[in-house]
């Protein structure tokens, strides 16, 4: 990845790889309660795994000698461990809970398999390896490319390495995984010859090429968020969302949209969006930590920031920016115009370019603009200030001072004006002019 960040904590839809293939695992079902979430990791990647992604127990592997060794690891944390053992990549976040859920049944199925591997048909098999079944469909064996016969090579079933183990006995099969092979690794997969010849049957699940994808690249990545986002857009419209041009509209993980809400292109949904129905936002806005009620328009070209609250039937124009403020229903902020660390009320219009000033270069203060307030445009209000209820505050003002409910604030330089000025102005530019072409 070329990366100071481990591998797994490159996001996803907004979250860690690792968190995504979790969060998978987590949404398996309340009849399937998962009791430990052990993550395997190299020496020095530890703690910044674990701060990233609550709720994990690490084990060391150290060094590294392969998948079989990797879950060798995690022999102290899984001693009496009798359910079931779910082995995934945490590069892989692309598998889906139905996947899982089939392995999960799989494994408690009638045949009571010790082993069941996810298997999927590339489009090119290349490197895979191939599992082998019998003429029943159990798996007999995992074959290695460099290590299959050309017959075997024929075989376009192939192994993901994604497994599902009976915990009761995964002790007893590692240790018949021995180290004797060219890179004095420990292969997880020769526990299915081992549990075959102990008289337990081994099962594959098949599944899409794309849920077995590895991500080991920035190019990889790439590829593995459009296959999320994809997902994410059909899933989104499938729950009654209008997208105008779905694949220019980027959603996180945690994005909540409502009935018919309307989706112009180029929209993008960092963490935290939560909108109600009959929503509509407008072309290449920017939404994240944010709330928006029903029936409020936004954009285009806004960009509403965290801990922002957009109330009913609100309207935010093209190029606003509102961060930590609660705009109140019915409430219009027009273009051109910011808003932060403030609640504008009910029905109070904010005119173009209107700034609340609330940073003064150490700490931040509120602005407080009452319901149904009018503030022409271009004005800035500088915190802390309150705007009284009905209030109106003239255009062009900097109002450094509470106005009373129901008043009119003005504050602006006196205009004066010189008849005739812009002629004789005309005149002496114009020579100045014709002077320097001599």
């Amino acid at each position: 990845m070329m990366s100071k960040k481990p591998k797994v904590l490159h996001p996803i839809a907004g979250r860690p790889m690792l968190a995504q293939l979790l969060a998978t695992v987590d949404a398996l079902g309340e009849e399937i309660s998962v009791e430990r979430r052990i993550v395997v990791v190299s020496p020095g990647n530890g703690e910044a795994i674990q701060a990233a992604v609550p709720g994990i127990e690490l084990a060391v592997q150290d060094p590294p000698l392969g998948t079989g060794h990797a879950v060798m690891a995690t022999g102290e944390q899984l001693s009496g461990f009798s359910g079931d053992v779910l082995v995934l990549f945490a590069d892989s976040p692309l598998v889906s809970v139905e996947t899982l859920g089939a392995m999960l049944a799989a494994r408690r199925g009638a045949s009571d398999p010790a082993v069941v591997v996810m298997g999927f048909r590339p489009q090119d098999s290349a490197e895979y390896a191939r599992l082998i079944l019998d003429d029943r469909g159990n798996l007999q064996r995992i074959v290695e490319h460099r290590d299959a016969s050309e017959a075997e090579r024929e075989i376009d079933l192939c192994n993901s390495g994604f497994m599902a183990i009976d915990g009761a006995i995964l002790a007893q099969l590692l240790d018949g995984v021995g180290n004797d092979n060219a890179k004095g690794e420990y292969y997880l997969t020769k526990i299915v010859e081992i549990a075959n010849r102990m008289g337990r049957r081994c099962a594959v699940v098949e599944a899409g090429e794309i849920e077995a994808w590895g991500v080991n690249s920035r190019d990889q990545l790439a590829q593995a968020e459009a296959v999320m986002q994809n997902r994410l857009r059909h899933a989104a419209m499938a729950a009654g969302a209008t997208l105008l041009d779905p694949d220019s509209v980027y959603f996180c993980h945690d994005t909540i949209l409502g009935q018919d809400v309307t989706i112009a292109p180029n929209v993008f949904f960092g963490p935290g969006v939560w909108i109600g129905d009959d929503v509509v936002i407008h072309a290449f806005c920017h939404l994240e930590g944010c709330q928006i009620a029903a029936g409020a328009n936004i954009g285009p070209f806004a960009r509403l920031r965290p801990e922002t609250e957009i109330g009913q039937g609100a309207r935010i124009g093209n190029f606003v920016e509102v961060k930590k403020a609660r705009i109140e229903d019915g409430a219009k902020v027009n273009h051109l115009s910011y808003i932060g660390d403030a609640r504008v009320g009910a029905g109070a219009n904010i005119g173009a370019g209107t700034i609340t000033c609330n940073y003064d270069g150490f700490l931040k203060s509120f602005t407080d603009i009452g319901k149904g307030a009018f503030i022409g445009s271009n004005t800035a209000l500088v915190a802390p200030v309150s705007v009284g209820d009905g209030a109106v505050v003239g255009a062009g003002s900097t109002v450094t001072g509470d106005v009373a409910a129901d008043a009119l604030a003005v504050e602006r330089a006196e205009q004066i004006e010189w008849p005739g000025w812009a002629i004789s102005y005309r005149k002496r530019k114009a020579a100045e002019k014709a002077a320097q072409k001599k």
